[in-house]
């Protein structure tokens, strides 16, 4: 007998293993590339024959972009078929990096900066299609391993991009991107199951509703505060770390320095392992473990910078203590509306984001203002409200099964 083709288009395409793996690949590349040409900053601010500060502002708009990308873009993967936004999206981040790699002005480079950091909230969208084509017994499980691309991004940005630009320079660098970009929309079209878009909503109209999600769902307002309050935490730990370690008594150069972020190789797996524990006991447990984690490792590494093992295992622990918070917490998110989460992950990272952000400045600054120790403890202070947060506040706005409860109470027309 036939399927109907109307319970076909109501029921979602589900993704095996190899697509899973594709689309971490695919978060990871498209998360990475805004974040190669921070390493090789000098060298383009001597190609282009301009200061280092104005080359820093032109970079400054990748984040800009990105907070754009992550209202604007992610919401069109519920909205269109997603295989089909995802390609386009990688094509124009390959154009976008091919034209930064031919920019000869540093007044050119910012505004295509801003189109690579839109685009490069790819990674967003590709995490809000995994939970939505994802079993719901497994949808935490998945999330944690294409969120590990997303982490691994971050890091392989930075790594590979300054690599690459020692290599053969920091336009070929962009080229080299540019082109894995190319290739991963290709694969986008053919790997990425067809399915429809899951909602009727007008593109405007979805838009408009962003702020009102806030209001309407105590889930996504509770777990939005407490992912910001870390991630402040987190960029102001790494964001200090780095200022710390270029003063004496270290005095440490930029490429030494650098490698401390390997030791943030162990969220990625941290991500995988939370995945697969949120599906089993609940998002609060695993967010709550992860946060003692981070707090502890937190406030031992404000004291032991000195000691370069311990530092470097507590920045790991830390790392991994966050990541695996932020995977049961992103859950909560996307189990709102499971058929169509892209919209709630778009309103979550935008505030997320801001958090990131004023955690990056206040790190550097703190460092100068108050020293070391006194960012750590500032830090873990911020973890410690994100935790007392998820350990008062109802289970109903933790827990997976709680969420799925309020999205079919509460579901948006």
């Amino acid at each position: 007998m036939n399927a109907d083709p109307a319970d076909t288009a109501r029921t979602p395409p589900r993704i095996g293993g190899l697509v899973v793996l594709f689309m971490s690949i695919a978060a990871a590349l498209g998360t990475a590339t805004v974040y190669p040409m921070q390493p090789a900053i000098a060298d383009v601010a001597d190609s282009l024959g301009s200061p280092i500060t104005a080359v820093g502002v032109a970079l400054a708009c990748g984040p800009i972009g990105y907070m754009a990308g992550l209202c604007l873009l992610v919401p069109l993967v519920d909205r269109y078929a997603p295989g089909r936004v995802l390609a386009a999206q990688f094509g124009v981040l390959a154009a976008a990096l091919a034209a930064s790699a031919a920019v000869s002005s540093v007044m050119a480079l910012g505004p295509v900066i801003t189109v690579v950091g839109a685009c490069s909230a790819v990674g967003a969208g590709l995490s809000s299609v995994a939970s939505r084509l994802a079993p719901p017994h497994r949808r935490a499980t998945i999330l944690g391993i294409v969120t590990a691309g997303i982490s691994a991004g971050i890091l392989a940005g930075r790594i590979v991009g300054g690599w690459l630009a020692d290599e053969i320079g920091w336009r070929r660098m962009l080229l080299v991107f540019a082109v894995a970009s190319a290739l991963v929309a290709v694969c986008c079209l053919t790997v990425i199951p067809a399915a429809h878009g899951t909602t009727a909503r007008g593109y405007l109209s979805t838009l408009r509703t962003l702020p009102g999600l806030f209001v309407r769902h105590a889930t996504l307002r509770v777990a939005a505060l407490r992912g910001a309050l870390w991630f402040f935490a987190f960029c102001a730990v790494w964001g200090g770390l780095a200022v710390a370690l270029s003063q004496p008594p270290y005095s440490y150069p930029a490429e030494r320095i650098g490698l401390y972020a390997l030791a943030g190789l162990s969220g990625i797996f941290a991500t995988q392992v939370a995945g697969a524990w949120t599906d089993r006991v609940g998002a609060r447990r695993v967010i709550i473990v992860g946060l003692v984690l981070a707090g502890v490792a937190a406030a031992v590494v404000g004291f032991s910078l000195a000691n370069t093992v311990v530092a470097l295992l507590c920045l790991a622990l830390f790392d991994a203590g966050l990541f695996a918070a932020q995977v049961a917490n992103q859950s909560t998110v996307l189990s709102i509306e499971p058929a169509a989460p892209a919209r709630f992950n778009g309103a979550y990272m935008s505030v997320y984001f801001v958090g990131g952000s004023l955690g990056t400045a206040f790190g550097a600054a703190s460092v100068e203002w108050f020293g070391w120790p006194a960012t750590a403890v500032i830090s873990v202070a911020a973890i410690g409200v994100a935790g007392t947060i998820t350990a008062f506040t109802p289970q109903a706005s933790t827990g997976l099964a709680a969420a799925g409860r309020e999205a079919s109470s509460r579901f948006a027309p």
